[in-house]
């Protein structure tokens, strides 16, 4: 009782505010490994020399030393083998977990991490059930140590800086092009030529203006980012305890109206745990943590709205000097004003602008997001040993509460459009048209209200035993289950199941291991809502065979395969598709008593026999250590297939089953699509002592193949068809230049997409029918949505004496982008960016990129097309960083221990031949180059 509450007043008195925890649900044995050698699988830890080969880890703890990091998962591509950024294998949504519950990555800061573990294949992630088919990402976070108290503390300062900006044409050049335009289109011009002179001029900006949303008018040219972390960690056999304090602000680029007051972001986190050994044979763990979060904004989106209004349309600002002094009703009007800013404005707009960026910013309040997450988990371990040498018990417990919620304060301004004179010589403001009404309520809105919780639970019995330092033995049992429930969504996500592993490796040389788990989703129909997963894994390391120990240069040489079936919901896209349903608001009206009665309609066909896709695969693995650990090799082979993926397929069922009108469908949803991967990843460094540098070179990366092997499809022509075709293919059309002249449009095939002219694209009539429409559209390349099909990745770091320097590039290979974005495609009253420069006119006809501008929709040019279609292959440098170690300048060291500062580079370079497109964003912030400076200290 007595070591009970003084875990209590421990938690107490640190204030202790921690994340969930991965704790080894191992016993001690006759072999004691090294905690650092450790890496966290699902639900146990192993060796690392006993790690499967579809398992990878990174120590993000050492890597701090060299490597500062400001995301979780910040350029892991650029570190570990199959996992390119947005998925492990191509496979997509992968189940993220921090200290055993199923969180999200920005939980968790890298100050907070000690080692991230991604589990690739089936049998790493079996145990974790349904939700985890397609891969786990599994981050622990770092727990006290024995020993005496240690504090570390680490800041941070640094600049962003954009690293590109669109740049849209002027007023006078819009005015100039937009005639054009309209001339294509046989109207007439809109702008005189005096008009346009005088936007050209640029005399008068507040009568003719040019508005240029990134000049340094309304941005700054950099904003600022701070953090900083305290860690304090200490305790003995009996107690240990962790806690991290952290401390986050960043700034915005805006530089004008409310912007400059609420333009930055706060984090601010509490994390802590402690363990603690009530007896010889009960241990327990509780964690807490705590993320505040603020977001301090404007009433304005004001990134969209520089990529959409005209620089013509208004002026921001309009300025009391040129206003006639005789002009009463005006005067009034400034004298009324809730709003002069600067003392010598009013807020400009039109009829058709009475609200905009502008004066939103300037007047139209200002907004809050808040977020509070709030994350409890403990966990008991019972040592068994007395029932049986080997056995121990584990369960854990764990409730998250994410909270967010906007505060805002919503003021009405009144913006004001002036008429404009020049009879004196000069240009003045005869009068003022108000639109709106200045009205500032004072009263704070809340908007936007959200919530999400999250129970997570385990039990599991543990089995670690070695038998004359030969057989090692391993089982674990155990039950899973996590829920989330969440604001406006009816049915709670649910992660439910049964899992065994049983595990057996000989001298560290012959492994098996079995995972498998009984798996449970609501979304499929009662009878069939339970499947079994079964996993086996074999390893055999070939340099403890005696025909290998003569083989010199190879230090540690392991084959190992793995192969099994996991059953997933993950891809059903809701629940009750199995069930039919039938609506009372059909379209025919019967009458009873002079009442209408609507019909009863059919909308989907029930299925009953609905099952679970199933994830089919089989990986074989390499990984090898050679010439006293100079090189080490780590890599796999992996082939998996997604079968019995669930679609409501037309055309497998006879017509009579749809109706057109009345809208009626007895097709219900089945198993039916195939997907299928195939892939290789590697990890190879070299690490070596040259004279007084010691140095290491890492290259990681990963190449898979989809296919959509099956499809219930029917198209006329067979290069339509998906089935063979990659899983992120894009469609479109094929084009032959532009249309050269009037002949040219009579002599080719019929247009389906509305009237073209000359300018417009041509496209190529594929199933020669004399049409150009969607059955023209052929495959133009991967999409890499799931991520690029080769991913690569090297890291580089060098230390001599107390200097040390790293660097982290990544490149990505074998996608297509689609040139789609408001920058381009450009029609109606759209802005128009520099692109349009390269239009195609009957002068510029054999050198244009960029078809004839027009006033109208262009539906047959702004539609995906190869003409639109990009590599998007690129090389980034993602990060450099010096680092010096400052401790031996430290004297008696007494208090500080350690001292360290850094100097690094972030999102540095890109290459690439679509470079320019890569690095800028349209209708959001810009991309950023970070430079931070940075202390770390230990006492």
């Amino acid at each position: 009782m007595n070591q009970i509450k003084a875990l209590i007043a421990a938690v107490a008195l640190m204030g202790l505010a921690p994340v969930s925890q991965a704790q080894d649900s191992t016993v001690k044995t006759t072999s004691v490994i090294p905690e650092n050698n450790k890496v966290q699988v699902a639900f146990r830890k192993l060796d690392k020399k006993d790690l499967p080969g579809d398992v990878s880890v990174v120590d993000v703890a050492s890597q701090m030393n060299l490597n500062y990091m400001t995301s979780s998962l910040e350029n892991m591509d650029g570190w570990i083998n199959g996992f390119n950024g947005n998925s492990m294998w191509g496979m997509g949504s992968y189940l993220l977990i921090i200290d055993g519950v199923p969180r999200e990555a920005g939980n968790v800061l890298p100050t907070e991490i000690e080692q991230i573990s991604f589990l690739k294949g089936v049998n790493a992630v079996a145990l974790y059930g349904s939700r985890a088919a397609k891969g786990v990402i599994y981050i622990t976070t770092k727990r006290g140590k024995p020993g005496n108290q240690r504090i570390n503390l680490r800041a941070n300062a640094g600049i962003n800086v954009p690293k590109a900006y669109p740049h849209y044409l002027g007023s006078a050049e819009y005015m100039t092009l937009y005639n054009e335009a309209r001339r294509n289109d046989g109207l007439a011009e809109l702008y005189s030529p005096e008009t346009i002179y005088h936007y050209a001029s640029g005399k008068n900006p507040f009568r003719y203006p040019n508005v240029d949303y990134y000049s340094d008018q309304y941005l700054k040219n950099s904003f600022g980012r701070y953090d900083v972390t305290a860690e304090i960690s200490g305790g003995n056999d009996k107690a240990r305890y962790y806690t991290n304090i952290g401390y986050q602000t960043s700034g915005s680029l805006l530089n004008f109206g409310e912007a400059v007051n609420n333009g930055t972001s706060d984090r601010f986190n509490l994390r802590g745990n402690v363990d603690v050994n009530l007896n010889q044979y009960i241990s327990c763990n509780v964690d807490a943590t705590a993320i505040f979060y603020t977001g301090r904004g404007v009433n304005a989106n004001y990134w969209e709205s520089a990529a959409t209004l005209r620089p013509h349309r208004f002026a921001p600002l309009i300025p009391l000097d040129m206003i006639e002094p005789t002009d009463e009703a005006s005067n009034v009007f400034v004298k009324n004003s809730n709003h002069i800013i600067d003392g010598k404005y009013l807020l400009g707009g039109t009829q058709l602008d009475q609200t905009n960026p502008f004066a939103a910013i300037y007047a139209g309040g200002n907004n809050k997001y808040i977020s509070r997450q709030f994350q409890f988990n403990t966990g008991v371990n019972a040592d068994l040993r007395n029932l049986l040498k080997g056995l121990s018990f584990r369960s854990t417990f764990a409730v998250d509460y994410n909270t967010s919620y906007n505060l805002a304060f919503n003021n009405t301004y009144a913006v004001y459009a002036p008429t404009w004179n020049n009879y004196s010589g000069t240009d003045l403001i005869s009068s003022l048209t108000q639109y709106g009404q200045d009205a500032t309520s004072g009263v704070q809105n809340v908007s936007n209200s959200w919530y999400r919780q999250t129970i997570a639970a385990t039990g599991q019995f543990n089995y670690v035993n070695s038998i004359n330092n030969r057989h090692h033995l391993s089982g674990v049992l155990l039950v899973n289950g996590f829920q989330q429930s969440e604001s406006a969504v009816y049915h709670r996500t649910s992660n439910a199941n049964l899992g065994l592993q049983l595990g057996y490796n000989l001298d560290h040389t012959y492994y098996i291991d079995f995972s498998g788990a009984v798996v449970h989703s609501a979304k499929l129909p009662e009878g069939n809502r339970t499947a079994f997963s079964p996993t086996v894994s074999l390893g055999w390391r070939l340099s403890n065979e005696p025909f290998m120990r003569s083989v010199r240069g190879v230090d540690d040489l392991r084959l190992t395969a793995s192969a099994g079936i996991l059953h997933t919901d993950l891809d059903i896209a809701s629940y009750y598709l199995y069930q039919g349903v039938y609506t009372t608001l059909g379209s025919w009206f019967g009458w009873k008593d002079g009442t209408g009665v609507q019909a009863t309609e059919s909308r989907r066909g029930a299925n009953p026999d609905m099952r679970f896709p199933k994830r089919e695969e089989i990986s074989i693995g390499l990984q090898g250590s050679f010439f006293h650990e100079l090189v080490k090799l780590d890599g796999n082979f992996f082939i998996n297939k997604m079968t019995g993926n669930i679609i409501q397929p037309n055309v497998l069922f006879p017509s009579w089953f749809t109706t057109g009108w009345p809208v009626s469908s007895f097709i219900p949803y089945i198993n039916y699509n195939d997907d299928k991967r195939v892939g290789v990843d590697f990890n190879l460094s070299l690490n070596k002592k040259l004279s007084a540098i010691n140095y290491s070179i890492g290259l990681v990366g990963t190449w898979y193949k989809t296919t959509a092997t099956k499809r219930a499809e029917v198209y006329e022509d067979n290069y339509q068809n998906r089935q063979g075709r990659p899983l992120d293919a894009i469609w479109g059309l094929q084009h032959q230049g532009f249309f050269r002249d009037a002949d040219d449009i009579k002599n080719s095939p019929s247009q389906s997409f509305g009237q073209v002219k000359p300018g417009d694209i041509k496209y190529k009539d594929q199933n020669g029918d004399g049409v150009i429409d969607t059955r023209d559209e052929v495959y133009l390349g991967r999409g890499g949505w799931f991520g690029s099909p080769l991913t690569l990745g090297i890291n580089i770091s060098l230390r001599w004496k107390n200097l040390s320097f790293f660097a982290l590039g990544q490149g990505r290979f074998g996608s297509y982008g689609m040139k789609n974005s408001s920058w381009f495609w450009v029609d109606g009253e759209d802005k128009y960016s520099e692109v349009v420069r390269d239009r195609w006119t009957p002068e510029t006809a054999q050198s244009a990129k960029y078809p004839r501008l027009t006033t109208f929709n262009s539906d047959n040019n702004f539609r995906n097309s190869d003409f639109w279609l990009y590599k998007a292959n690129r090389i980034d440098l993602a990060k450099v960083q010096i680092s010096y170690d400052m401790s031996s300048l430290i004297g008696n060291r007494k208090i500080v221990q350690e001292l360290g500062v850094y100097v690094s580079g972030f999102n540095l370079l890109t290459i690439s031949a679509e470079r320019k497109l890569m690095e800028m964003n349209i209708g959001s912030a810009p991309q950023t180059r970070l430079y931070n400076l940075g202390v770390k200290a230990m006492f």
